[in-house]
């Protein structure tokens, strides 16, 4: 079941029902399974209940490195620096979504690596810096689109570039 149920258009969060991702918070307790502790810090975040998913997110970080594969560490790396970026750490947040990118394309994961571009241009996004959150949506649409990736994960990335693409028209006019 997904908890998403689109994205908004000018901020490009995730569309969720707070009950239903507060019921499933619920039923997911104190889990602390890798996949448990993703899905909750996921939770946590989209109810906006930062420091709890901070916290949720560097135990799943370590979890990942004690007993993960690497690609369980690179996907608990970048849900953590979405993390970072809701809390206002943008600097940090690119810091380390460029390094999961960076790893995640050299080891031939695109998927991985698209996830990684996606979130990193949503920082650039937050900071104003349209051009390049547009760029890192757009490489992330070509490693999604030759990763064979679903409709739905291509459509949130062609929202973005629309997104983006708005804003960048808009600081022109302003200015």
């Amino acid at each position: 079941m997904s908890y998403i149920h689109g994205y908004d258009p000018d901020t490009l969060r995730e569309i969720t029902d707070s009950r239903e991702c507060a019921e499933r918070l619920e039923e997911i307790g104190s889990q602390r399974s890798l996949p448990a502790l993703l899905e909750r810090t996921w939770l946590l975040k989209v109810l906006d209940r930062f420091d709890e998913a901070l916290t949720v997110s560097e135990q799943s970080v370590r979890v990942a490195r004690m007993a993960g594969t690497r690609r369980d560490l690179l996907r608990a790396r970048i849900l953590h620096a979405t993390i970072q970026q809701c809390r206002g750490a943008f600097a940090a947040a690119e810091q380390e979504l460029t390094a999961c990118a960076e790893e995640a394309e050299g080891q031939g994961w695109s998927g991985i690596a698209a996830f990684a571009l996606q979130h990193r241009g949503k920082v650039h996004y937050d900071e104003g810096d349209f051009e390049s959150a547009r760029r890192d949506f757009k490489r992330a649409l070509f490693l999604r689109q030759n990763a064979g990736a679903g409709d739905a994960e291509l459509e949130s990335t062609l929202l973005a570039i629309d997104a983006a693409d708005r804003r960048r028209a808009r600081a022109v006019v302003a200015s």
